[in-house]
């Protein structure tokens, strides 16, 4: 970016200065050689001081970078007068001043627009964590008053089942109300799914069927917290519920190439046991939260067929990273 644009610079100049034609092609040419010396050695030394200027204050970077510039600018362009043409001596020092002044003002522009652009980054970032945020605090359980009678009912039969449920609830609820984790590894979003279905099963009984398929080295993918529990959870909702004889829900997982499939199945009621179809609102939002942190290459669908519907995921092989902390175990 930086040759081009002073390629044309160059020729913007070239072609002010020329008076016959429309461009002046030998000042073209060594007013190119300048700026190009002086833009990528410039340039140069400011990245070598990067990490120093970034403890910097705003003001502070911005004049040690401008400092470097001029300093620069000055070098090449008393060079380049002493070598290229024969000047006097005021006309020499005052071509040196005019390329100062350019560069000051090119060199404030630039970083002008650098500085406006951090700022935008900076605001975009803080959007879209709020925005996540929201998202994630839109996805709590409908499962909880359902849940909190089944544990009722289990605590003068079985308490030892009652306190794991209680466990395991605590945890569902200390998941969705954790807003600071971005991405976690897959183990420990399976390890939620896993809660929710053990109440779930207390619940339904022998009408939960559970068939899963996960293949070997995905514990460490990286994936945003509470995005399959609520699929799980749909798949439970919307397709076993409102079955008399109940089904099988599978969750599958597997790797292909540079992308990792999840998977969750469930069979479909008959128009007459459906309840609602109150299941968008959750697919909307995990796409919402894949869209902001993966961007295209992941991906969430949702079929059906042969009485069978399925939500499949498709997320970038990528491990979580290690300052994310895990989910807390029982």
């Amino acid at each position: 970016m930086l040759v081009v644009t002073g390629e044309l610079l160059s020729l913007v100049l070239a072609v002010v200065q020329a008076t016959q034609g429309w461009i002046e092609w030998h000042y073209f040419g060594l007013l190119s050689l300048f700026i190009q010396w002086t833009v990528l050695t410039s340039a140069a030394a400011i990245c070598v001081l990067r990490n120093w200027l970034a403890r910097q204050s705003v003001p502070m970077a911005t004049s040690i970078i401008v400092l470097i510039v001029l300093l620069d600018v000055l070098a090449f362009s008393l060079f380049a007068g002493g070598v290229l043409h024969q000047n006097t001596s005021a006309d020499a020092w005052r071509d040196v001043a005019k390329n100062m002044l350019l560069a000051l003002l090119i060199t404030l522009m630039v970083l002008r627009y650098f500085y406006l652009q951090f700022q935008w980054q900076q605001q975009q970032e803080a959007e879209m964590h709020a925005r996540l945020t929201a998202l994630q605090a839109r996805i709590h359980p409908h499962f909880l008053f359902n849940s909190m009678n089944t544990i009722a009912s289990l605590i003068t039969i079985n308490p030892e089942r009652a306190e794991d449920a209680v466990l395991d609830l605590s945890e569902l609820f200390r998941a969705s109300l954790r807003t600071g984790d971005r991405l976690i590894p897959l183990d420990d979003e399976l390890d939620l799914c896993r809660r929710y279905l053990a109440i779930e099963q207390l619940r339904l009984g022998d009408r939960l069927t559970l068939d899963w398929q996960i293949a070997d080295g995905l514990q460490q993918q990286a994936i945003p917290p509470l995005t399959l529990q609520p699929l799980v959870e749909n798949a439970i909702y919307h397709g076993i519920q409102p079955r008399p004889e109940g089904g099988t829900v599978k969750i599958e997982a597997y790797r292909k190439g540079d992308s990792v499939y999840l998977m969750v199945q469930n069979p479909r009621p008959a128009e007459d046991q459906r309840t609602h179809e109150g299941n968008r609102m959750a697919l909307g939002n995990i796409q919402s939260r894949l869209a902001a942190l993966f961007g295209e290459p992941a991906v969430l669908k949702h079929s059906h067929q042969n009485d069978i519907y399925t939500v499949t995921m498709r997320l970038p092989w990528q491990k979580a990273g290690a300052n994310e902390p895990p989910a807390s175990k029982r």
